[in-house]
């Protein structure tokens, strides 16, 4: 399997070894990228990542590929999974695939012209162990009619100091930072409701990186908490007086088409960290935390613990046990047509879920989905070319 890849950033350069020690077979001839912050990663790894272009065309003209993988900035994405597509390639693309609505109803408009089975996403969360748990719990009838889901994810203060610094400071690169880094969790709880959203509200802001919160000092210890990641393409080491835009909490109010309803809550400096969800529905409750890891389901009526379950995760993994689940199942779907648990509309609809959410907080106002919704259907029916 010959693989191409543009934008070696680091989390190309941690996955890609995954997918190599899946499928030996598994092989990078050529990436793009003129600073590769992920090729270290790769090389400590023994993995090669072929011929350096440079550009995506020189690269797709000079090798004959099966895969493209996609890790530029966001904002980014569109034109190289366009030029993927043109070419009859399959894509695998980071999230967020786009960054804003206009670029969201062009690529449903791709969509509706290629099909959606040429792009695969990696929304890695999906293949979770504690989803997998989940939906199966809800599956099996422990929960009934959702009505509600209380969920977050917060993030350590090393990590929230990571956006300060890193070009996902930027909106204009990044798409924000609830789409950049929450698309994962809103497209967790589009699937449990099973519906689309239908109104969003939010608040949020900058209150804990800001200049009146910095180190009176700067000894080792705030060069450990705040620097320990490094940042990669256009990194600044100014973390509490920043040059971005992004926000450093959230919280978002979301009413499904179900008329079922979810709280997110979203923070950038937490030092306990957890990532955790409670789905209340009229038989059961489920809660869990994927930093924490356990699952639990309570029956509304005894109260009893139909399931009290912990997780114990290899070291390797970023994401709870996910990653190498999600390099075997995209592995085989490109080697035997194996279904995925998420698609590329998915993907789309969980970030055009966060572009409005933030377009909320950002207008103060109450956002009805409903006509965004019905551009969105008619792009990917190939009935018009809009753009928002």
């Amino acid at each position: 399997m010959k693989v191409g890849i543009v934008g070696l950033g680091f989390r190309l350069g941690y996955i890609v070894p995954l997918f190599v020690a899946a499928h030996p077979d598994f092989e990078v001839v050529g990436y793009v990228d003129p600073a590769p912050a992920g090729l270290p990663r790769l090389q400590n790894a023994k993995v090669s990542a072929g011929k350096q272009y440079n550009t995506l065309e020189a690269l797709l003209d000079n090798e004959e590929l099966d895969l493209l993988m996609v890790g530029s900035p966001n904002t980014m994405h569109l034109d190289h999974i366009r030029a993927g597509l043109d070419r009859g390639l399959k894509i695998f693309t980071e999230k967020p695939v786009v960054t804003t609505e206009a670029e969201t109803m062009e690529l449903a408009r791709l969509i509706g012209e290629h099909g959606a089975d040429r792009i695969m996403v990696g929304l890695v969360l999906r293949y979770a162990p504690l989803y997998t748990d989940l939906r199966k719990a809800q599956q099996d009838g422990l929960l009934g009619d959702v009505a509600s889901i209380e969920a977050s994810e917060h993030i350590p203060p090393y990590h929230g100091a990571f956006f300060m610094r890193d070009w996902r400071r930027y909106d204009r690169y990044a798409g924000g930072f609830l789409l950049e880094k929450c698309c994962h969790d809103l497209d967790l709880y589009n699937g449990v409701m099973g519906c689309r959203p239908s109104r969003v509200a939010s608040f949020g802001g900058r209150r804990s990186f800001t200049p009146t919160n910095a180190p009176q000092s700067h000894g080792a210890n705030d060069l450990e908490v705040y620097h320990r990641k490094p940042s990669g393409w256009l990194g600044s080491d100014k973390v509490f007086d920043s040059d971005g835009d992004i926000i450093d909490f959230q919280t978002a109010i979301i009413e499904y088409a179900n008329g079922a309803s979810m709280t997110f809550h979203t923070n950038l400096n937490v030092p306990d960290d957890f990532r955790r969800f409670a789905v209340i529905g009229a038989k059961g409750m489920a809660e869990g935390d994927f930093v924490r890891n356990y699952f639990k389901v309570t029956d509304a009526r005894t109260c009893d613990k139909l399931i009290d379950k912990t997780y114990v995760h290899s070291e390797l993994s970023d994401h709870y046990g996910a990653d190498e689940q999600m390099a075997a199942d995209v592995l085989a779907h490109l080697l035997t047509g194996a279904p995925l648990p998420v698609s590329v509309v998915d993907a789309l609809e969980a970030g055009l879920l966060a572009i409005k959410i933030d377009e909320a907080r950002r207008t103060r106002s109450v956002i009805n989905l409903a006509e965004t919704w019905q551009r969105f259907d008619a792009a990917l029916a190939g009935k018009q070319r809009l753009r928002a």
